[in-house]
């Protein structure tokens, strides 16, 4: 059976269980109302609860073997089977409902996972979110090293619920045109902010993102982005006669998974709560180890490590040299940052006719602390070459200050250099595949009583043209 007949036999499922709560309040009703009235049922009162009970079991034995056969295909999956879905993931989302993301628990999910080992029902509490997992599972082709978080709550949106007169509570995603209906009364607007997107706080806490990198999430296979590496050609002809023939060059950025680990420790008795307050605080633990990760290998990864391979290792951007000097051997131990490197970094992106987009400098925070103490002018102290301007303190664009950018780079003799980056943060590509895994293990912290949560995502970078971007790594500042 297909991932999606899973996730539809699911719902079936939630449905049957509804239909026999609803069905069990209406034969409750019929006696409730015999008592009140201190006599037995009538014979037409009789019927009416026989077939109710007749109905009930009829849908606890389709329950029952619905239960079956989510188990015959867990097991499946649990001993190495390939389901039938591998050649069709186009989608790795699992087909969730806006109720059913707002139902997900990290929390409760970390919890089963840390106790499963000693406690066979431990999942007993937390049995939607393994559920989850397991379509996810069945979606991918394979299996999980802990549990899947589900593509629909990794991406999930904040939702808005109204509550309608006759209808009740309505589920839609947060959107600026959320509207109550025409001639619908009385509605009742509540936002749920704790499915904020897994992918958003990750775009909270990267600095390449913030800078303006753009993200390719619920990737599937690898992908190959085109890109053009040469244009046509203009001729001038005389009258009559045909311009040559000339083509436009197209290549290709691959994008391939490359698994990244990072992982944080969460102490017990934290994951016994069940406040909001708990989940979100999870959440954004979660997606910070990973965003940390993910921002480094895109600024410094180097891929024969089996990591993407950040801007600063990329093959063709531009190199500046500190202190001004034209050629790297000018300064053997680098030197301090001057005016003119700032805006060195700039043409060289400018001469490539790559200056647009998301321009912005990237540098750590030493860097930032030199700059805004010197002077762009030798001798003067009138303007400083980082201003006090917010939005653009930096010859007139965007700077973003992260420490990930080491200070202990070498050169010569100095071990103490740092890099500058300047480029349009736009052309560089962070591809996110579906199936966040998350393993737990409850070893690690020992007598301290924590819970070590590793998360495995797939993911990799590129840049999609090496000319967008120029860099300095001999800074010296001390």
């Amino acid at each position: 059976m297909s991932a999606v007949n899973v996730r539809e036999l699911m719902h079936q499922r939630e449905a049957l269980r509804s239909q026999k709560e609803a069905l069990g309040s209406q034969g409750t009703a019929v006696l409730d109302r015999a008592a009140a009235e201190k006599r037995g049922l009538t014979t037409e009162e009789e019927k009416q609860v026989d077939e109710i009970e007749a109905k009930i079991d009829q849908l606890l034995s389709a329950i029952a073997q619905a239960d079956t056969d989510i188990k015959r295909r867990d097991k499946f999956i649990a001993e190495g089977g390939q389901p039938e879905t591998r050649a069709m993931k186009t989608d790795p989302a699992i087909g969730m409902s806006a109720k059913e993301v707002q139902r997900y628990s990290f929390v409760r999910a970390i919890a089963a996972a840390a106790d499963q080992a000693t406690n066979p029902r431990a999942w007993k509490d937390a049995q939607f979110e393994l559920e989850c997992s397991q379509a996810q599972a069945e979606k991918l082709g394979m299996k999980p090293q802990g549990f899947f978080v589900p593509e629909d709550v990794v991406m999930a949106r904040s939702v808005q619920r109204a509550y309608r007169p006759g209808v009740g509570w309505q589920y839609q995603d947060l959107r600026a045109d959320f509207t109550t209906g025409a001639g619908v009364g009385g509605d009742l607007i509540a936002t749920d902010l704790l499915t904020a997107s897994f992918i958003n706080l990750l775009r909270n806490q990267m600095m390449v993102l913030r800078a303006g990198a753009r993200t390719l999430a619920g990737l599937t296979g690898n992908v190959a982005i085109p890109k053009q590496t040469g244009g046509a050609t203009a001729y001038w002809v005389t009258e009559g006669n045909a311009p040559n023939e000339s083509a436009q060059v197209i290549d290709q950025v691959a994008l391939t998974p490359k698994t990244c680990g990072a992982w944080t420790d969460i102490t017990r008795k934290l994951l016994k709560q069940s406040s909001l307050d708990v989940e979100a605080f999870v959440r954004e633990d979660l997606s910070r180890t990973v965003a940390l990760a993910i921002d480094l290998a895109a600024l410094t990864g180097v891929s024969g490590n089996d990591e993407p391979n950040g801007v600063l290792n990329t093959v063709g951007i531009g190199a500046v040299f500190a202190g001004g000097a034209a050629i790297d051997g000018t300064n053997a131990d680098g030197a301090v940052p001057v005016w003119a490197d700032i805006v060195n970094l700039e043409t060289e992106v400018a001469t490539d006719n790559a200056d647009i987009g998301s321009l912005a400098y990237m540098t750590n925070a030493v860097v930032r602390g030199y700059l805004k103490q010197k002077p762009k002018v030798a001798g003067t102290d009138a303007r400083m070459i980082w201003a006090d301007d917010a939005t653009a303190p930096l010859n007139g664009y965007p700077a973003y200050v992260t420490n990930q950018l080491a200070r202990n780079l070498t050169k010569g003799a100095a071990i103490d250099l740092s890099a500058m980056i300047f480029g349009n943060w736009s052309d560089m590509l962070i591809g996110l595949w579906g199936g966040m895994d998350v393993l737990v293990d409850p070893y690690t912290g020992g007598t301290a009583g924590t819970v070590r949560v590793i998360v495995l995502q797939d993911v990799d970078v590129a840049i999609r043209n090496a000319q967008s971007f120029a860099a300095g790594d001999d800074f010296s500042v001390g």
